[in-house]
């Protein structure tokens, strides 16, 4: 399957044998309306668990299989309500086992690394629950991302300073 999110909080999960004929100028693979944008795309075994975050520091964990699959002129359905029409989606991850990591990060440089499993499981469309606690001196939740021991993070300051460090010390 091919998973795909918005950053208004719409997902939406196809067949990847419906892209197996496209044509010389492309075809749709989502129907975005007014205001949204495609955020992610992910390749998935349709066992997987999607955990999306917002930038006012929530996620929401729900297994694939409550998103049915749908053709490739749909629209998708509602994946997580947002709080405010100001918040947005930063990102998805499609884990394949408890056991996976991820990783979230602010806007002013402080992260988390978190197991899937201590995401508690909830329906698809629910508001979610808190991931990092957003303050001033945090920032907003900038990216959220599927990481494993032997990863490296590389961050670059607004100065050009970069920092590398393995992820299994994080």
């Amino acid at each position: 399957f091919v998973v795909l999110c918005t950053s208004k909080g719409i997902i939406k999960k196809t067949s990847l044998n419906a892209y197996s004929r496209p044509r010389a100028n492309g075809i749709n693979a989502i129907g975005v309306r007014d205001g949204d944008r495609l955020l992610e795309a992910r390749l998935t075994d349709g066992t997987n668990e999607i955990v999306m975050a917002v930038r006012s520091g929530k996620a929401i964990r729900f297994p694939e299989a409550k998103v049915r699959p749908m053709g490739r002129n749909a629209s998708g359905v509602r994946a997580m309500a947002l709080d405010t029409d100001n918040d947005e989606v930063v990102g998805m991850v499609c884990a394949a086992s408890e056991q996976d990591s991820i990783l979230v990060v602010s806007e002013n440089g402080y992260g988390k690394r978190t197991l899937v499993e201590d995401y508690r499981i909830t329906n698809r469309g629910g508001k979610g629950v808190k991931t990092l606690n957003i303050t001033e001196k945090t920032g907003k939740l900038l990216s959220i991302q599927n990481v494993f021991d032997e990863d490296d993070l590389m961050i670059i300051t607004k100065s050009g300073v970069t920092i590398r460090m393995h992820v299994d010390t994080i």
